[in-house]
């Protein structure tokens, strides 16, 4: 089993930023990849962005192409998300996840999940 728990998260006027972090405990050495996830009150859970655990590219949502960034410290089984320029439609719960699968942008894929971290948006 892996466990996530995520931090960070808050309220944030439009145009500012907020860093979400995401700490895993467990059978970390099975992660093969990581992501973020978020999910709008009446909304479906949508993808963020992904990275694998050891090499390869990121993925983002077209929605969040140039404002957000995702990283990793392997050796602190740590991922953030960098999150700038943010705009009332990314007020959400934000997600962390994990998968010993293939890197995927979808949710099925992702075995484990943290509890959620809110982010509020003001106009």
């Amino acid at each position: 089993q892996v466990q996530l728990v995520e931090s960070g998260g808050g309220l944030v006027q439009a145009g500012g930023s907020l860093r979400l972090s995401c700490e895993a405990s467990g059978r970390t050495f099975s992660i093969s990849a990581m992501a973020w996830f978020r999910q709008a009150p009446g909304k479906e859970r949508e993808f963020v962005a992904a990275i694998p655990w050891n090499f390869g590219r990121p993925y983002y949502a077209d929605s969040v192409k140039g404002r957000f960034g995702i990283s990793k410290i392997s050796a602190k089984n740590a991922m953030y998300l960098q999150s700038d320029s943010l705009r009332p439609e990314d007020t959400a719960v934000y997600y962390c996840a994990a998968t010993n699968q293939r890197i995927s942008t979808t949710a099925a894929t992702y075995d484990y999940w943290g509890q959620g971290t809110q982010v509020t948006v003001s106009s």
